[in-house]
């Protein structure tokens, strides 16, 4: 009875009612903050960190200001976060650098049609400076309920180093790499085809595109009676800006017509067609001839470039005609279209019309159909050979990371996606016609032109001169983020010890805009890769799997999760079983199958503190002479978790997560603890203490190889678990990683 009531008085009274994550994970993460081991430096001051231990440093992927975070971030955050508490663990100088973007269109529109709803009002109604600032007020708002989303996610992020975009160090780092990038050439004003949202009022970018499926006529005609090919376009609204026809220079059908030139009025509206040769085009598509309309499409824009063919634009920044009679004169396009067709019908040129589905690009933000248009705009030249690379491109420097510098990519699949695009790649749209964001350090005086990057904005002195309205495409400052948050453009520390980065771990939807682009900027500006490894994740859908979508009102609020189950219950099934670059559809029973984990892994945890022998002595770096059954467990055990921290390592998270659920749920407690029962009670002496050590060893093991994946639980029981000696005396977030000497 007198040792039945010892063993008593090691269970903590907490541990003795249910696991409860609600009471559990604010006060720890309180502590975590508090005690300052998110940051390297206080590891370094406080002796748990050797002052020349290897670096690990890792930036958040800078979620937008313009709302709450989603499940994705919860997947985000689960990855990141158990790398950066394993590397920690290990004694690396890590580094987990948080942040967020100003997003600049996203965050204007969403910010605008609130304010349009709320008051009638528009950003016409401010001065840009008034405007500008009431934005800014809404993304910052927005920032701070993301920090608190990041706390209840669990996230060591080392918050004395929060990053903003549009800060004012992030400011002039952007301004510094505008105008290297200018005064090399690589950033020029030129008069192209763009992609424009009529809504927004803006340029957008290739990869702020949203391809979405409809209905669509596809129309085949000529354009006149007497002209000798016919076309097919589902835009026929177009075709009066047409100046060429092109075919395929070995199409037998149409040899004996290039370099013949006509003359037509189509609808109303004199236009001169050349029949080119062009090997871009397919001669099984369509009719083999296209009707080459240059201020509306890139594609024809381009054959245009090659044959010296002149551009003619009919569509206006509000997509509506701009030459033609009444009929067709300040037009919409749709209205336009039915317009066009109507006088091919009556004019008897009309050939073909069949109902087909069509991609049609519209604007991720405001949803409208893009309109390609020509227009003034600031480009980042991606071909020209750059004198301080040894006359390199952007686009080679981009490929050199891959193929020279060891940039690897995560899963593999996607190098040849990363590839694909960087081959494609045309000159980079930089300037938005918007006003959140970071304005062009460009100024003008009559014919002078001044860039510069002197703070507070970079502008020149004197009197008259005016600076260019365009913002920066929000790329060109996220694309300096891995070391823009260490203090480039200045010579820092954090800047010299933790760049390049180790890890980068974003969704694989934003590979080209993001991932390429950081690259493009850290080998011009830094000749240097920015990360060695980029960990590509999926997307969370539905459970019908099905993206999350505020119009389908399918969402689900990752604090409503974490206030059911807890947080480690959801970090797990964010974690357990999905691979790199794999989609994954969200179960709530899978979060609540790890919630019961939770409370199994807290009874386990009273049992042993309960049944064991000499708890409160119990050295666990001394292996007592153990019996052949006991040594044949331990080594079964560290044999997991060398294979576990080798997962780690390598980012097979999906792997080393589940086996160790698997190890301790069925291993640990269906099978060793139940044998134990027996032993504990019935006993010799020598056999309690052998299997009590052993239970206490694995339970204290299991504790700290589960901590970067179930950190609040972990922490929580690691304060109950008795302590012999020095290492185990700290909080588990700075507690070494349970491999002993010589077995990793």
């Amino acid at each position: 009875m007198e040792d039945e009531h010892n063993q008593a008085q090691n269970v903590p009274a907490k541990l003795l009612k249910p696991y409860d994550p609600a009471e559990t994970e604010g006060r720890i993460y309180k502590l975590w903050e508090e005690s300052g081991f998110f940051n390297p430096d206080v590891c370094i001051q406080k002796g748990v960190t050797k002052n020349d231990a290897e670096s690990f440093s890792i930036v958040l992927p800078p979620p937008n200001v313009t709302g709450r975070l989603h499940l994705g971030h919860a997947l985000e955050h689960s990855l990141q976060d158990a790398v950066v508490r394993f590397k920690r663990m290990q004694g690396y100088k890590t580094l987990w650098i948080p942040g967020t973007d100003h997003a600049a269109i996203a965050t204007q529109a969403r910010f605008e049609k609130n304010l349009t709803k709320e008051t009638g009002k528009s950003r016409h109604d401010f001065s840009r400076n008034d405007f500008f600032n009431m934005v800014n007020e809404f993304g910052l708002i927005n920032q701070k309920d993301m920090q608190t989303q990041m706390r209840l996610f669990g996230s060591s992020l080392d918050w004395s180093r929060e990053a903003f975009t549009l800060d004012a160090n992030r400011s002039l780092a952007v301004r510094t790499a505008f105008k290297q990038m200018y005064d090399e050439g690589l950033i020029y004003k030129g008069h192209k085809v763009i992609n424009w949202d009529p809504k927004g009022q803006t340029t957008v970018s290739d990869d702020e595109l949203v391809y979405v499926e409809r209905d669509a006529t596809l129309y085949t005609f000529k354009y006149s009676a007497n002209f000798p090919i016919s076309i097919s376009t589902t835009r026929p609204e177009t075709k009066v800006g047409d100046t060429a026809v092109a075919v395929n220079p070995n199409d037998e059908r149409y040899k004996q017509y290039i370099g013949q030139e006509f003359d037509a009025v189509f609808c109303n509206v004199p236009i001169h067609i050349k029949i080119i040769a062009d090997y871009s085009v397919e001669a099984e598509f369509g009719t083999g001839a296209l009707g080459v309309t240059p201020a509306h499409s890139q594609i024809d824009a381009e054959i245009a470039m090659r044959h010296e063919l002149p551009s003619v634009q009919v569509i206006n920044e509000y997509a509506k005609i701009m030459v033609g009679d009444e009929n067709l004169i300040g037009k919409k396009t749709s209205e336009a279209r039915e317009i066009v067709a109507q006088w091919l019908r009556d004019n008897n040129l009309m050939e073909k019309e069949e109902k087909i589905k069509q991609n049609v690009s519209t604007s991720e933000r405001t949803e409208a159909i893009i309109e390609p248009l020509p227009k003034m705009q600031w480009f980042i030249n991606v071909n020209k050979q750059i004198p301080s690379h040894k006359n390199k491109t952007l686009k080679e420097l981009m490929l050199e990371a891959v193929e020279k510098d060891g940039v690897k990519i995560i899963p593999d699949r996607f190098d040849k996606t990363y590839r694909h695009w960087i081959n494609n790649l045309r000159d980079w749209c930089i300037s938005r016609q918007i006003i959140y964001g970071h304005q062009i350090p460009v100024w003008y005086k009559g014919d002078e032109l001044y860039c510069g990057i002197n703070p507070p904005a970079g502008e020149p002195e004197g009197d008259g001169w005016t600076q260019d309205t365009d913002t920066l495409d929000t790329w060109f400052s996220s694309g300096l983020w891995t070391f823009s948050t260490l203090g480039w453009p200045n010579n820092t520390d954090d800047f010299k010890n933790y760049h390049p980065t180790t890890l980068i771990n974003p969704g694989y939807e934003i590979l080209p805009p993001w991932v390429a682009r950081m690259i493009l900027m850290s080998k011009y500006l830094l000749n240097e890769v920015p990360f060695k490894t980029v960990y590509l994740h999926g997307i969370v859908r539905d459970s019908k799997g099905i993206k999350f979508s505020k119009s389908l009102k399918n969402g689900i609020e990752p604090e409503e999760i974490i206030k059911d189950c807890g947080t480690d219950a959801l970090r797990m099934s964010m974690v357990v079983g999905i691979g790199p670059g794999n989609d994954t559809n969200f179960d709530i029973q899978k979060v609540k199958a790890y919630s019961k984990f939770a409370n199994k892994l807290w009874n386990i945890t009273r049992f042993i503190l309960s049944s064991t022998t000499q708890t409160n002595t119990l050295d666990l770096s001394q292996k007592p002479n153990l019996p052949d059954t006991e040594s044949n467990i331990l080594d079964e055990f560290e044999a997991i978790l060398i294979d576990i921290t080798t997962d780690i390592e390598n980012y097979r998270l999906y792997i080393a997560s589940e086996k160790l659920y698997h190890y301790v749920w069925h291993n640990f407690a269906d099978i060793i603890i139940e044998e134990s029962k027996d032993i504990l009670k019935n006993g010799s002496t020598d056999e309690k203490n052998n299997r009590s050590w052993l239970l206490m060893y694995i339970l204290t093991r299991s504790i700290q190889a589960l901590h970067p994946f179930m950190p609040f639980i972990t922490e929580e029981l690691w304060s109950f678990l008795p302590k012999t000696n020095k290492e185990q005396d700290n909080l588990l977030i700075i507690t070494p990683w349970p491999i002993t000497a010589g077995k990793q």
